[in-house]
């Protein structure tokens, strides 16, 4: 839990400190009062990066730093440094340790949910592949630095399939087996919590829902996730002309996606907007949960701006998955939030 923080030179703070409270905490105010840019520095400090912007630009116009400080309810103290000379540089400092990027172990769990979030059913397949793989980040060791190696063997695989074929196809045979190689890893790790995600989703759906309908997800792949190195190898290989005239890498993880059904029925067809952001909050309610028994610590909630984007009966289903959690809700009117909670809840307000 974190009990206080401190920002400097953080996008749109100068020198401002918050104190919080272990249950929700509602940080309102108008647009453009910085309610986002405070969510996003706890997020910052406890997963190590933002989902909105770069690291310099995190840094407040025309200063040469940011930096972040906080506590926890054991008065840890956890600081985040950067520093743009000559390019950005960013720090962690906390328990006695200065280290340049967090590994599992170092971060503190952490759920976002924001208004883009509602549209993972509808949007893009990319959205859903960054739901599985933000989720498995924070819960499988050594998960994000294979998501950083795979996507840099892409890039140079790409870059060699834009140079002239007979300079390029002697390099690219030893690029394929190593794209495969981390492609094998990541589509398992997938399969494996698509199946995890699949045990309590429908259940916990109907809960929320009131209705019997069966919500499914299936990770759609192109080949069997045991056999995926080989397959994709030979794929590599085969599409080699063809990836070629396009270029860019037609296979692979990064083309993949995760397919939610309702009843049978692919939900982009069948769900109507209610039954899709009861589904996704199944999901967040579903990574609180994953969280916590992974890391066996009570994961931070981060609500931005999303609690006025669902109906009374949605808000009251979230609100009671709340009390095991420190949870932090933008709004710009307060008083829809704390109709919500018999009990306490502290509240930031925010000036224009």
């Amino acid at each position: 839990m974190i009990t206080d923080l401190r920002l400097q030179h953080f996008r749109s703070y100068d020198d401002d400190s918050f104190e919080f409270q272990p249950g929700v905490n509602i940080i309102v105010g108008p647009n453009a009062s910085g309610k986002t840019n405070l969510l996003e520095a706890i997020l910052v400090l406890a997963a190590g990066s933002s989902y909105r912007v770069s690291d310099a630009e995190l840094v407040q116009r025309d200063q040469p730093w940011a930096r972040l400080d906080s506590h926890d309810s054991n008065d840890h103290d956890r600081t985040m440094k950067i520093v743009l000379d000559p390019r950005p540089t960013k720090t962690f400092e906390f328990g006695g340790k200065v280290i340049r990027r967090l590994s599992l172990k170092d971060k503190l769990p952490v759920v976002l949910f924001e208004p883009n979030h509602l549209q993972l059913l509808a949007g893009s397949p990319e959205q859903r592949r960054q739901y599985l793989d933000d989720l498995l980040e924070q819960t499988e060791a050594g998960y994000g630095q294979l998501r950083r190696e795979y996507k840099r063997i892409l890039a140079q695989r790409n870059s060699l399939l834009k140079q002239p074929a007979l300079m390029a196809h002697g390099q690219l045979f030893a690029w394929n087996i190593r794209l495969s190689e981390a492609a094998g890893h990541i589509v398992r790790a997938r399969s494996r919590l698509t199946a995890a995600l699949n045990d309590h989703l429908s259940s916990l759906y109907s809960d929320l829902s009131h209705s019997s309908t069966h919500v499914q997800l299936a990770y759609a792949c192109r080949f069997t996730p045991d056999n995926y190195q080989t397959q994709l190898l030979k794929k590599l290989e085969s599409d080699l002309v063809l990836d070629q005239a396009r270029g860019f890498t037609g296979s692979g993880p990064h083309r993949e996606d995760l397919l939610v059904t309702f009843d049978n029925q692919p939900a982009a067809l069948s769900a109507s907007r209610g039954e899709s952001r009861t589904a996704v909050l199944a999901l967040k309610i579903l990574e609180l949960d994953m969280l916590r028994a992974a890391r066996d610590i009570s994961p931070i909630l981060l609500l931005d701006d999303v609690f006025s984007e669902l109906d009374g009966a949605r808000r009251r289903a979230l609100t009671s998955y709340l009390r095991d959690y420190q949870t932090f809700i933008t709004t710009t009117d307060a008083d829809v939030v704390i109709q919500n909670f018999t009990e306490t809840c502290h509240v930031i307000a925010l000036g224009g």
